[in-house]
């Protein structure tokens, strides 16, 4: 059973990371250097529909690994 949890917990966070990856993020030059942006943009469409799943597979991970620790 474990083993099935592992390997669900890896799956999951291969998706977290690819989904975090995958967000538009317009910062510039200035946010490397630690330059706060100014502008506000919402999210809509896809945008809005990928943070939205990115936050279900990051509950999802964390539910996976709090029942990995209880069975071990």
């Amino acid at each position: 059973m474990t083993v099935y949890l592992n390997i669900a917990q890896i799956l999951v966070s291969v998706f977290v990371i690819m989904a975090i990856l995958m967000q538009v993020r317009g910062g510039g030059l200035g946010g490397i250097f630690g330059a706060p942006d100014t502008t506000f943009r919402s999210r809509r469409g896809i945008e809005k529909t990928l943070f939205r799943f990115t936050i279900a597979l990051m509950v999802l991970f964390v539910m996976l690994s709090i029942t990995s620790v209880r069975l071990a």
